[in-house]
């Protein structure tokens, strides 16, 4: 008998496209489905419409003002530099700018300072020694007037400070302290500390949640290097904490001093700028030209030197924190 003869399976094509078909990638290097590319200008468009709606736009209409006289009604009259030109010569402008200086010591060195060495003492004492969630809600306490409308704390404040009723006098009073019992927000040669004490109270939360995040970065290693060769605690939190959170700080004193420039909402709620203008501020005085004199042209043109000095403390802020990076 002949044996059968081997049949050869011829294998049959397969559709294009198919899995398996000659068009499909085979192989570990197989290519992804191409996906249309979306470019990122599109995800810069909200956030750059926003700047222009909020920021830009105001800027330039207040910037025009500036150089008007408009009473807020009718149409605003052009007197070009005139009132740049009066701006030199007020001595309220200049006397609210001192009285900013005060309010940035009290909104920015201050809280910077206390807030590092709060941040220092509960991530090393506190979270060490009675554990983290001890440190978190002393912390959350410490930041809860962050979290407060403003309006809430400068009157609860202004009830604490009252003259005749004040739970700050009855307290002097029932201490047998009599002699302190004072006008806190009355008098022109104390509102103003007064006022700062306040801002010290809200601000000193926002940089110890800074900071207590930068020292998670710090290696620990460091700290136990420094221990064992000897070093006090003031000697690790002078050379190790704040070199090692220089990033931090310089964010907090920008973010502060920004804060404290703007400051308005505790000056109108505590004292109006008041009494004789003893706690008045640029923004205030601002607002102060806007709405109770009427002047729009002058309190847009200090609006204005108010904004151009916060670019430039930006800016100087910047450079110095990229310099020191550098270095």
């Amino acid at each position: 008998m002949t044996p059968p003869a081997s049949v050869t399976a011829t294998p049959s094509p397969k559709t294009p496209g198919t899995p398996g078909g000659p068009d499909a990638p085979t192989g570990p290097g197989r290519s992804r489905p191409v996906r249309r590319q979306i470019p990122y200008a599109l995800f810069l468009l909200p956030g750059g419409l926003l700047l222009l709606v909020v920021i830009i736009v105001p800027f330039l209409m207040n910037l025009a003002l500036s150089f008007t006289e408009w009473e807020g009604v009718g149409e605003p009259r052009w007197v070009g530099a005139d009132n740049y030109r009066e701006l030199l010569g007020d001595a309220e402008f200049w006397a609210s700018f001192r009285h900013n200086i005060a309010v940035t010591l009290a909104m920015a060195v201050i809280p910077t300072f206390l807030g590092l060495v709060l941040a220092a003492g509960l991530f090393d004492f506190i979270g060490k020694r009675f554990g983290p969630r001890t440190a978190a809600f002393l912390r959350a306490c410490i930041y809860l007037p962050q979290v407060l409308p403003i309006a809430v704390a400068g009157i609860v404040w202004s009830w604490i400070l009252a003259p005749d009723s004040g739970a700050l006098n009855e307290l002097l009073g029932l201490a047998g302290l009599e002699s302190l019992q004072q006008d806190w927000l009355g008098d022109p040669g104390k509102a103003l500390f007064s006022v700062m004490g306040v801002m010290v109270w809200v601000q000193v939360g926002f940089p110890l949640v800074i900071f207590m995040a930068g020292l998670q970065r710090v290696d620990p290693a460091l700290y136990e290097a420094a221990e064992i060769d000897g070093a006090s605690w003031w000697l690790r939190f002078r050379h190790i904490t704040v070199p090692q959170i220089r990033p931090e700080i310089f964010v907090s004193l920008l973010w502060c001093t920004i804060a404290s420039l703007k400051a308005f909402a505790f000056i109108y709620v505590l004292t109006k700028g008041g009494p004789g203008g003893a706690t008045s501020v640029p923004s205030y005085y601002s607002f102060e030209n806007f709405f109770d004199n009427t002047r729009v042209g002058y309190g847009a043109a200090v609006a204005t030197v108010l904004a151009l000095i916060i670019i430039a403390l930006t800016v100087v802020f910047l450079r110095r924190q990229s310099s020191g990076e550098e270095d």
